[in-house]
């Protein structure tokens, strides 16, 4: 059973009795109200409370409208729907169409216009979504750990792609399916949608963190499909692809540390320069796979570069707010 069916239900319970309570007919309605509130963040459902409520004032008016000028009668009701939703959804209020069935559909059962079954309607308005609002507001789970070990799963993808990456420039021959690629693109998209539901339910003062540190996963996997597509052109097995593949050992250890080391960076640098001490290659095919394993240092330059633009990691301690620092 999950945690939204469990405040779902406790909404119900508690509208229902206090519509009950204080004497509205058909106190049920506010049960239906706040099924329709329980959302599975905060922000999502203070938005969708207050487009609820709205679009049901909106529809409530024009309901009575009709049922002033046109009596109480079925067809009134299909010209309600007809005429009633389109305007609703223009308003800005979709959201909110079956909530406002529910208060007209109401009114009309009373077959009476008076201020005192407005008010009553506004009334079970404000029990069934505040319901449904205090629900939310009470609790919402901590996803914290969750979206902790969803990072600690694409850094340890991340770290066999660059172990794989090493074995196949000391052997040009070794085939390697790229699973891993795959696996790491779905836990990032993952730990965006965490991250996102984590966010919205800080109303106050949301935290970005999580996000930040997702989305800088993400464009560092489309730099490490850059180095695919290099990688696949190293063909020949060559002193140069040895030494860079020493790069990327050390890069997946680096990736797996709580901080951005610096130390593939400084590697990098080096073996840029002893790069250009080098003699210039004797033959064509040579030059290609050389030519390669250069751009391929190029494009792990930028992949660094992602990790030093966003400076802070994450850390995730339970008794303590999370502290989100940048790793390799």
């Amino acid at each position: 059973m999950g945690f939204r069916v469990i405040k779902t239900a406790a909404a119900t319970l508690l509208s229902v009795l206090v519509a009950s309570a204080v004497g509205i007919p058909n106190a049920q309605s506010a049960g239906l109200l706040a099924i329709l509130g329980v959302e599975v963040t905060l922000k999502r459902s203070f938005r969708t409370i207050t487009a609820r409520f709205l679009a049901s004032l909106v529809g409530l008016f024009f309901g009575c409208i009709l049922f002033w000028l046109l009596g109480f009668h079925y067809w009134v009701l299909g010209l309600y729907v007809l005429v009633g939703f389109p305007m609703i959804v223009k308003s800005g209020y979709k959201e909110g169409i079956v909530t406002s069935s529910v208060i007209v559909f109401r009114v009309f059962g009373q077959a009476e216009l008076s201020l005192h079954v407005l008010l009553q309607q506004i009334e079970l308005l404000a029990i069934g979504l505040g319901s449904a609002g205090l629900v939310n507001l009470i609790y919402m789970p901590q996803t914290g750990g969750v979206i902790y070990g969803i990072r600690k799963e694409v850094d340890r993808y991340f770290s066999v792609i660059f172990t794989q990456m090493a074995r196949t420039l000391r052997d040009p021959a070794y085939i390697w399916d790229g699973k891993e690629l795959i696996d790491a693109d779905n836990t990032v998209q993952r730990g965006l949608t965490a991250a996102t539901r984590e966010m919205e339910n800080h109303v106050i003062h949301p935290d970005e963190a999580w996000n930040v540190y997702f989305y800088m996963r993400k464009e560092q996997l489309e730099s490490i499909q850059s180095m695919m597509q290099l990688l696949s052109q190293v063909y020949r097995h060559l002193p140069h692809g040895e030494m860079v593949a020493e790069l990327f050992d050390q890069l997946s250890g680096d990736v797996l540390a709580e901080e951005y080391t610096g130390r593939t960076e400084h590697l990098l640098d080096e073996l840029t320069r002893e790069f250009e001490e080098m003699d210039l290659p004797e033959t064509r095919e040579e030059f290609e796979v050389r030519s390669a394993i250069l751009q391929l240092c190029r494009e792990l330059a930028l992949y660094l570069k992602i990790a030093k633009r966003h400076k802070i990691p994450v850390s995730y301690k339970p008794e303590k707010r999370l502290k989100i620092r940048n790793k390799a």
